[in-house]
């Protein structure tokens, strides 16, 4: 019986210090149909990053001539470094059957949209902007002004969460992952994407014709 269909994009943004990160990496673990984007970029890669794992690390030049070939789904440029989603690696990645995440910016996700319009959108909101700060501080990563710079980030990129299909709130992370969860889940249940999965399974129920082992 064949189980494979193809498989829905989702966008999943949110604003640095909101847990997108570690909501996705809790996600990954518990639903093994999904998988995620591993963007391309021209930054370097920090202690402990991994090529190929946390990004596809290339040169300023290579990018650029991939940006020319048209390969990229979506690019940009954040702190003067580039990052791009590679298109023929998300169109095999779908047509495996698998649902496939894309963690990027608004601007990222207007992109894809205008590429891909049927790509499904989450959006995941801080409960507070108090609680976004304390996360920042407490990620022990960033000096003060650069949490206010993220801080005046935060309300722009917020302020687009309207774009998207589905909001969650993060203020408790069981729940939040919960509900993210349930998101993907229910999108593998709808009648189009089961129809396209069983495809033998429902042409032989409708013509009673028994299951063959």
């Amino acid at each position: 019986m064949s189980t494979q269909g193809t498989g829905t994009l989702y966008i999943i943004s949110a604003p640095s210090g909101a847990g997108k990160t570690s909501l996705v990496s809790a996600l990954l673990e518990d639903l093994p149909f999904v998988r995620v984007s591993v963007s391309h970029t021209t930054r370097a890669a920090r202690p402990g990053e991994i090529d190929g794992v946390n990004y596809h690390f290339t040169s300023v030049d290579s990018f650029g001539a991939m940006v020319g070939r048209g390969e990229f789904l979506e690019h940009a440029e954040v702190f003067g470094n580039f990052y791009g989603t590679s298109h023929p690696w998300v169109k095999q990645t779908l047509a495996g059957g698998h649902d496939l995440i894309l963690e990027i910016d608004w601007q990222g996700a207007q992109q894809v949209r205008r590429l891909l319009p049927e790509a499904r959108s989450i959006f995941i909101l801080p409960p507070s902007t108090e609680a976004l700060r304390q996360r920042l501080n407490n990620r022990g990563q960033d000096n003060g002004d650069t949490i206010d710079r993220r801080m005046q980030e935060a309300a722009t990129e917020m302020s687009h969460y309207v774009e998207y299909d589905y909001l969650i709130i993060n203020d408790d992370f069981k729940t939040a992952l919960n509900e993210l969860k349930s998101i993907f889940i229910s999108g593998r249940l709808t009648q189009t994407a089961q129809q396209q999965r069983y495809s033998q399974l429902l042409s032989r129920l409708l013509q009673h014709q028994p299951d063959k082992p």
